[in-house]
């Protein structure tokens, strides 16, 4: 192992693109997606159209910085740089804890797919088995890693789009099971109590759910630290986003809530699952398991490098400890590796305890965190802006889009966020447990990093000719 190698530049544009797709394309889409139909009915459509318009605007600011100044753990230095250290310090190492938690969540919603094949199997055994397999893959040179999420991502997306014509046949041909009464078809978004069942309050309540789907996203502005021309293949990432919203997110629920009724998605796991093996198809069921399971690992995978890099950028910055700055031989960041491993393995303690309720919280918390971290990131370019001069913002290469009224949406939207989760019970504790989080990061950079920072002013004003002992 050697501590004085540098990230390795391995990743492209097609890398980093499925990267994107593999951290937001996961649990919260083919999992999470029920619980939000179930809160809005059909009416859960337009919660992801106006999330994914928000979040599309969040990507282009981060992608106005990170093309500007490509670092590794981007937006935590951007904060820094722009709000100042104590925001950035929070910024980064919430985004850790929301990839932990993100991870968390991924790993049990592996653990109840594999469930549909191996229902008297513990759950705990295939996370324990899950973490051991990705805690050695992250150790590998990041190219080997890319190449991975990319065939993870592709499987997925294939399937996806597959589902997607296939439902879009069922309802044209208007085929149906024997044994199911349901006619797949578009009459199915309102028929079953209206387009909105439960009302603004309902589709309000969902927009948390909605928002964790999106989760991850943002990993396409760390991975510009390995990024081959980050000039290139960030404004390709990012600009897909929204093809990848209507795609991967709104016309999938969309065809899922044509073919099956709303109100009966999810009652058992995957509604991908769920739906087809009801409606009589068994091997699809199989399939889209399969689908499913690595739609999972993909985005467990996804996490853990995001988690890693960013704590590898912060060591940099003397914001994490400097254990963290250690790269293997392939400028892999390991200690990261191994740490994030060993935090998952609390999931297979979580999923020991208290398995049927670990899912909805450990979304709720992460919603938080996700909400918080693209609001920094909404902040900091706006402080970014306000010290440029005219000249300098003439000449950026990947300007947000709709200055400045698109990023005040943006930041109201994600303030709103925050608001509704604290007013509904069901999503209050993970505010508290949020505000919480901030207080204790506050009180260790006071505690810790700030008197470092200050004594690393103090040493950079010693004349240069007196050795100082690092």
């Amino acid at each position: 192992m050697s501590q004085n190698s540098t990230l390795q530049r391995g990743l492209n544009t097609r890398h980093i693109r499925f990267l994107a797709l593999g951290s937001a394309i996961g649990t919260g889409l083919f999992y999470g997606s029920a619980t939000a139909i179930k809160m809005a009915g059909p009416s859960v459509l337009l919660a992801y159209i106006v999330a994914g318009i928000a979040i599309y605007i969040v990507m282009r600011a981060l992608g106005e910085m990170a093309v500007q100044n490509p670092v590794s753990g981007s937006f935590s230095h951007y904060a820094s740089q722009y709000i100042g250290p104590l925001a950035g310090f929070t910024t980064g190492w919430t985004y850790v804890f929301e990839m932990i938690i993100v991870a968390l969540a991924d790993v049990t919603a592996f653990g109840i797919y594999m469930g549909f094949w191996y229902p008297d199997v513990p759950r705990w055994i295939w996370i324990l088995s899950l973490i051991m397999f990705l805690g050695a893959i992250n150790l590998i040179h990041v190219k080997v890693f890319g190449e991975l999420e990319f065939w993870l991502s592709i499987v997925k997306v294939s399937a996806i789009v597959a589902m997607i014509l296939g439902g879009i046949g069922l309802m044209f041909y208007g085929f149906h099971a024997d044994h199911s009464s349901v006619v797949p078809g578009i009459q199915n978004l309102w028929i079953y109590d209206g387009f909105m069942p439960h009302g603004i309050a309902g589709l309000v309540a969902c927009l948390s759910v909605v928002v964790f789907a999106f989760g991850g996203i943002e990993i396409i502005g760390i991975t510009a630290g390995e990024s081959q021309d980050p000039k290139t293949t960030l404004p390709k990432a990012i600009n897909a986003v929204p093809v990848r919203i209507l795609l991967f997110y709104v016309l999938t629920i969309f065809v899922l809530m044509s073919i099956f009724p709303w109100n009966q998605i999810g009652s058992q796991g995957s509604p991908f699952v769920q739906i087809f093996e009801n409606l009589g198809i068994q091997s699809a069921a199989t399939i889209l398991n399969i689908v499913v399971i690595t739609a999972a690992v993909s985005a467990i995978n996804s996490d853990v490098f995001g988690a890693g890099r960013m704590l590898y950028g912060m060591a940099n910055r003397g914001q994490a400890p400097r254990v963290f700055q250690k790269l293997s031989r392939n400028g892999v960041p390991w200690m990261t590796v191994v740490v994030m491993a060993g935090v998952l393995l609390i999931g297979v303690v979580l999923n020991y305890l208290i398995p049927e309720n670990v899912f909805m919280i450990i979304a709720s918390i992460a919603t938080f965190a996700t909400v918080w971290v693209w609001l920094m990131i909404l902040l900091s370019q706006v402080a970014m802006r306000r010290k440029l001069s005219t000249a300098e913002i003439k000449a950026l290469h990947f300007p947000v889009i709709g200055w400045p009224y698109a990023p005040a949406f943006a930041i109201g939207f994600m303030v709103f966020i925050l608001v509704m989760m604290g007013y509904f019970p069901d999503s209050r504790p993970a505010i508290y447990v949020g505000i919480t989080w901030l207080v204790l990061l506050m009180i260790a950079y006071r505690i810790w990093v700030k008197p470092q920072q200050n004594s690393g002013k103090q040493n950079n004003s010693i004349p240069q000719n007196i050795e100082i002992e690092s």
